[in-house]
Order: C-alpha cells, then sequence, then structure tokens
C-alpha cells in the first residue's frame, strides 16, 4: 500500500504546475524514509520499469562517483603542495614527518610553532608521490590541474545523463497519464530517440566493444607506460643524484627504450636495475634500503598483467556467441543486480588482499618505516572489502528478488538445498561460538581469582611448522583469537545467505517476494512481519562485520605493537611475544593502557599534538552511542502496536489520518528507518572511534 502510495506522490509531482509542485511533494516523511529499506534497489528507489532508464542511471551514478573521487583527489594533493612538505619529505624520507596540512588554534600554538599547528598525513601518499617520480611541488600542481579536470569532465557527463534521466521520467509519467493521440502531439517523441540514441551510445561503448577486463588491461598497460617512461627513469637520476626533467628525458629515454624492442633484443629490458634498461626486471624481493618492491618488477607485472586481461577480454568477445551463452549464467548476465553482486566480490576478495600484503611487500618506498601509516592502510583497506562484500551480498538478495525466477540451475540448486546449507552453518556457528567463549570465559574467571595456571591453553600444533620461521611464534592466544574472528566471519555469512535465499518466500511469509528487498514493518498497516526481510538481515549482518572486523583489526595491531617492541629491544632474550588468552588482558592491556595517551590529549593541564584526535575520540563515541537511540527496540513494539489500533479503527480515518500525517505532517520514523539511520550512527561512530585510537596507541 505504501509503494503504491509514494509511486502516485512521485507521479503527481512529475506532472504538477510549478505553483503546485510544493503542495503535492513536501511531505518529508513519505517523500523520503519511505524508500529507505529499498536505497541498494535502484529501480525501487527510482521506480524505474525500462531498461533505458535504468541504463541511465546506472551510468549517472558511475559519473558522479568518478566525480567525487577525482575531487577528493586533487583535494587531498592540493593540502600537500601548498601546505605541505613534500620537497623536504623527499631528501629524509625516513626522519621527516609528512605533514597533510596546518591549521591555526591558539590551543596548539607552542613557541617552536609560533601558533602554527601542523596535522601528520597518515595516509601513504607522499610516500606513494615519490614512487612513481613526482619531484617537486610544480609536478603536484599540475597534477591537481588534472584531475580537477577529469572531475569537472565527469560531472559534465553526469549531468547530461542527469537531464535525460529526469526528461524520461517526465515523458513516461505523461505517457501514463495522458491519451496516445494527446501524448503523440507533444515534442515527447524526439526527446524519446534521442534519449535512446544516448543509451544506445553507452551500452555499445561499455557493453559491446568493451569488457572490464579491456578496460583494466589498457589501464594497466598505461600504468606500466608511465612507470617505464618516467618513474624509473626518476628513480635511476635520484640513484646518481642527476637532476631529473621531463625535458631531459623525452628524447635520449624514448630512443633507448625503444632500440630493443624493435630490434627483437628484449633481453635488454630485464637488465640491472641500476641501469635505465632494465625496466621490466623479475627480481623478487624486497629492497634493502626503501624496503619496497623494485620498481622495475613492479612495472614487468602491470605490463603482463595488462596483456592477460586484454587478450582475455578479447578472447570473450570474439567467442561470445559460440561460448557465453554455455555458461550457466547466460541468461542471467543480462541481471545488472547479478554482475554488480560478482563485481563487488572480486573487489572486495581483492582489497582483502591487497590489505595483507601491503604491510609486507610494499610497493612504496620506505613505507614500511611508518608505522602509523602501515596500520592506518591495513585498517582503511580491510573496512572497505568488508562494506564491498557486504554490498554483493545485498544486491545478489536483490537479483533473487527482482531478476531471478526459479529454474534448474545452479542458482536453482542453491535455492532447493536452503535449509540444508542454514543448518549446517549454523552448527558451524554454534559449534565455534560455545567453545571460543567457554575458552575465554573459564580463563578469564581463573585468572580474576588469581590462579592463572589453571587457564586452558591449547596450541596451534598446525601452525607451529610456520611460527618456527616466524619472528613471533604462534600461541594459545593467537589460536582463540583465530577461532573467534572465524565465528565472526561464518555469522555475518550465515545471517546474509539466510536473508538472500529466504528474499523469495519462507514458510511464514511464503508471498515474501512482492514485498521487495526491504519493507516496513510496523504492524499490518505497513507491510507486516519484522525482521523477516532481507534488508533486516543486511542490517543485523552489518553489526556482525563491524565486529569481525573490530576483532581482526585488535589482533593485527597489538600483535605488531609487540612486533616493533621486539625490532626496537637490544635485548630479546626470553622474551615473550604471546598474546593473552583471556578477553580481560584485551580490555585491560590493549584497549585501556593504549587510550591513556589519547584520553589526555586535551585537559586540564594543556593540548599536546594527540588533541585534536583526543577530541575526535570523544565525538565519535558520541555519535557510536547515539546510534543505540534509534536501534532500541522499545519504540517499534510500541508503534506497531499503537498502529494495530489504529488499523482496526479505520473506521475512524480522522484519527488514522493524523497519525499517518496525510500530506504534509512529517510521522514518526518506522523501525525500518530507524534501524537505518542508527546503523550509520553505529559504523560512523565505530569506526572513526578506532580511527583515533590507533593515530593515539601508535604515534
Amino acid at each position: 500500500m505504501l509503494l503504491d502510495t509514494k509511486i502516485s506522490f512521485d507521479t503527481a509531482c512529475l506532472v504538477a504546475p510549478p505553483k503546485q509542485f510544493s503542495a503535492y511533494c513536501r511531505c518529508a516523511t513519505n517523500r523520503y524514509f519511505q524508500v529507505i529499506g529499498n536505497i541498494h534497489d535502484i529501480e525501487s528507489y527510482f521506480h524505474i520499469d525500462n531498461a533505458l532508464s535504468l541504463n541511465i542511471q546506472v551510468f549517472l551514478s558511475h559519473w558522479g562517483h568518478l566525480a567525487i573521487i577525482f575531487m577528493w583527489i586533487s583535494g587531498n594533493l592540493f593540502h600537500i603542495a601548498w601546505n605541505g612538505n613534500y620537497e623536504l619529505w623527499i631528501l629524509n624520507p625516513i626522519a621527516t614527518m609528512p605533514i597533510a596540512h596546518g591549521i591555526w588554534d591558539p590551543h596548539f600554538a607552542t613557541p617552536s610553532l609560533e601558533s602554527d599547528y601542523t596535522v601528520v598525513s597518515f595516509s601513504g601518499i607522499y610516500n606513494w608521490l615519490y614512487t612513481v617520480g613526482f619531484s617537486n611541488v610544480k609536478e603536484l600542481y599540475k597534477f591537481v590541474i588534472v584531475c580537477e579536470l577529469l572531475g569537472l569532465i565527469s560531472l559534465l557527463l553526469g549531468k547530461l545523463h542527469l537531464i535525460y534521466n529526469e526528461e524520461l521520467l517526465h515523458w513516461l509519467a505523461l505517457k501514463k497519464a495522458a491519451s496516445p493521440v494527446t501524448f503523440f502531439t507533444h515534442s515527447y517523441k524526439k526527446l524519446a530517440l534521442d534519449m535512446k540514441a544516448i543509451a544506445h551510445l553507452d551500452l555499445v561503448i561499455f557493453n559491446r566493444f568493451l569488457t572490464s577486463e579491456i578496460v583494466l588491461g589498457f589501464l594497466s598497460i598505461l600504468w606500466a607506460g608511465h612507470l617505464v617512461h618516467w618513474a624509473i627513469p626518476v628513480w635511476a637520476a635520484r640513484e646518481t643524484n642527476v637532476h631529473f626533467s621531463f625535458d631531459t628525458l623525452r628524447l635520449p629515454s624514448l630512443k633507448v627504450l625503444y632500440y630493443p624492442f624493435y630490434t627483437n633484443n628484449w633481453v635488454l629490458y630485464s637488465a640491472s636495475p641500476s641501469d635505465i634498461d632494465g625496466v621490466l626486471t623479475f627480481l623478487g624481493g624486497l629492497r634493502s634500503d626503501t624496503a619496497s618492491l623494485y620498481l622495475t618488477d613492479i612495472a614487468h607485472h602491470h605490463l603482463a598483467i595488462g596483456i592477460l586481461f586484454v587478450w582475455a577480454g578479447h578472447f570473450y568477445l570474439s567467442l561470445y556467441k559460440a561460448f557465453g551463452h554455455r555458461i550457466p549464467f547466460g541468461p542471467l548476465a543480462k541481471s545488472l543486480q547479478l554482475q554488480l553482486s560478482l563485481g563487488l566480490v572480486g573487489l572486495s576478495l581483492i582489497t582483502s588482499l591487497l590489505a595483507g600484503q601491503m604491510y609486507s611487500l610494499t610497493p612504496y618506498f620506505y613505507l614500511s618505516y611508518d608505522y602509523v601509516t602501515t596500520v592506518a592502510l591495513y585498517l582503511h583497506h580491510s573496512w572497505i572489502a568488508s562494506f564491498l562484500m557486504m554490498g554483493a551480498f545485498a544486491h545478489a538478495g536483490i537479483f533473487l528478488i527482482r531478476d531471478y525466477r526459479f529454474a534448474r540451475d545452479l542458482i536453482g540448486t542453491i535455492l532447493s538445498h536452503n535449509r540444508a546449507i542454514s543448518s549446517h552453518l549454523s552448527w558451524v556457528c554454534l559449534w565455534l561460538g560455545f567453545h571460543t567463549l567457554g575458552l575465554y570465559i573459564h580463563n578469564d574467571t581463573v585468572s580474576a581469582f588469581s590462579e592463572p595456571e589453571k587457564q586452558i591453553l591449547i596450541e596451534p600444533v598446525f601452525a607451529q611448522a610456520r611460527s618456527f620461521t616466524c619472528l613471533i611464534p604462534l600461541g594459545p592466544g593467537d589460536l582463540l583469537v583465530h577461532h573467534a574472528i572465524a565465528l565472526g566471519l561464518h555469522i555475518t555469512t550465515l545471517i546474509l545467505l539466510k536473508g538472500s535465499l529466504d528474499g523469495l518466500g519462507s514458510n511464514l511469509m511464503p508471498d515474501k517476494i512482492h514485498f521487495g528487498y526491504g519493507f516496513a514493518c510496523d504492524g499490518p498497516g505497513r507491510g507486516g512481519t519484522c525482521d523477516i526481510s532481507a534488508w533486516d538481515s543486511f542490517y543485523l549482518a552489518t553489526f556482525w562485520m563491524l565486529n569481525t572486523n573490530a576483532w581482526i583489526m585488535f589482533y593485527f595491531h597489538w600483535k605488531h605493537l609487540i612486533l616493533w617492541s621486539f625490532w626496537s629491544s637490544s635485548n630479546s632474550n626470553g622474551w615473550n611475544a604471546t598474546l593473552p588468552s583471556y578477553l580481560n588482558a584485551w580490555f585491560r592491556d590493549y584497549l585501556w593502557f593504549n587510550s591513556a595517551s589519547l584520553i589526555r590529549g586535551y585537559d586540564a593541564f594543556g593540548a599536546n599534538d594527540l588533541s585534536v584526535w583526543a577530541w575526535i575520540f570523544l565525538a565519535a563515541h558520541l555519535c557510536w552511542a547515539t546510534g543505540f537511540m534509534f536501534l532500541i527496540s522499545w519504540r517499534g513494539y510500541w508503534q506497531e502496536l499503537i498502529d494495530i489500533i489504529l488499523y482496526m479503527h479505520l473506521k475512524t480515518p480522522i484519527l488514522y489520518d493524523i497519525w499517518n500525517g496525510g500530506f504534509y505532517t512529517p510521522v514518526a520514523l518506522s523501525i525500518v528507518q530507524a534501524r537505518f539511520i542508527g546503523l550509520v550512527h553505529f559504523s560512523v561512530g565505530f569506526i572513526l572511534t578506532y580511527a583515533a585510537f590507533i593515530i593515539g596507541a601508535t604515534s
């Protein structure tokens, strides 16, 4: 009922005269909040029922996203060029602290800084700029201008699609409201042809002549070209203390680089990296001075990956008619929801792999020497990977509800075994939960009664072979942490799988598919039962994802704090590197102990360099705690009770209309809406709190 009402409001807004527009469309609740549950569903969110408008909307989102990325990059680079110390930092990257930007505040003033407080950069941008060949601020400003122009072009292209999308919606509304004779007398027929032309151009470029593999392949080859023609010669010039510029590079370097190619003497490209000819090597390992991969190895990697991707994309396009339809997902590949879900899975796995490898096989010069940046980048990519995977499950659920109809294929087989999959995964979660938590409770209890020798300590037997080769051996504490992380991962997967696979229907609500991805649950007047929609599963799984990520990051950070202490210790004989095997040690020795410097960053005795992060720590805690105000279940149950009473008294429409809000009065949030707002507060506060903690604890 609500969805039909919302569609009628939007249609009225589109066809209403300008003077009546605000009267039809200013209801805050009906206009903005009723679609919260379906915010991941583009078709429901924008009420799209045709492929033409959907493609335009997708490309509009892509260009808008690219514009934000380019402007964000240009902003960071501008602050570094304008208010940073890049030219001084490259003279001694290990001992110099990179400056993000400066702020003026009398609270942070010191005699040496003269009321100018600088914020240190922990993003690794300095290391990236230094690695890829930027030598001075002038080059940074040029890069800023390029990024701004790319962002402007993306905005213009997005605006073009936005104009056509709005006119298409207006055109469709008029088509539904007017008679065929009246409709075709307007000039919208030509407009429809124009919209079809631009949508057809988008599809031809991106769906027929190009695939994601070809695009990624060409981008990888172009990046390899930048490394070969610019970054590696700059690195060689630094090695010989020669001033380097593009004017001195252009003619002699290209002649040297292209001569082996045309003479079929490609082995020269793998020569010693100290020589300008050695641009595509396969040395392996890390450079001893920069603690990073060889730049020539990176160029070789990107060139090989690019050629492989371009070949794979061409192979698929050339054999599409003979090979593509034989894939089990052939008919389903037309679903944009499924394509987006699979793409998010791939990006999540790549980002997670990057997070796990960047601190050990870092590609950027001198990045491993900066402990805070190392941890910050690991946390950053871990959060990105987690949210990408959550999005993959969300769009997979939308695909099952919107685009899929049961058939004898792989997805149908999975759906037919839904109960077996859920029950087995539930058993694994219960086993991990009881055993891991039981051991933690036992060890905490005996430790609290001053009998730590009675702890149950299980050695990681199968990991001992690897622990001998590590600087830090694995112990019982590591085993418990690994099982706790496995518990969080399995429970998150269980919730998301059950929510997606039951999105088509269940014994409790067989016709659930007709209600969409997320639906209101404030009683029969607003849709029915709570906690059974795919959105509710996504909402619950996000909390488990946040908790699991926190456990992973706690473990990573504390383990590396111990590792860095071991490196800086002059006497490591008899040193114990094992993590504790009871929870109170994590609360007391890790969280509370490492929060001390952050809590005292701004107090009655004055301020220090952590004062900004101390305020962020407090503000993020407030944001995190505010989320509970929206998440508490009392208001949902009380509102459901009141809605049932009003629903049963529909013979008194005045009373019901007052509660429902009519056209003009905002009403209370539904449970789905409150959960969404609470989830945003909880997630933002949770992430920013730990970000401030990392800065304070590590620096």
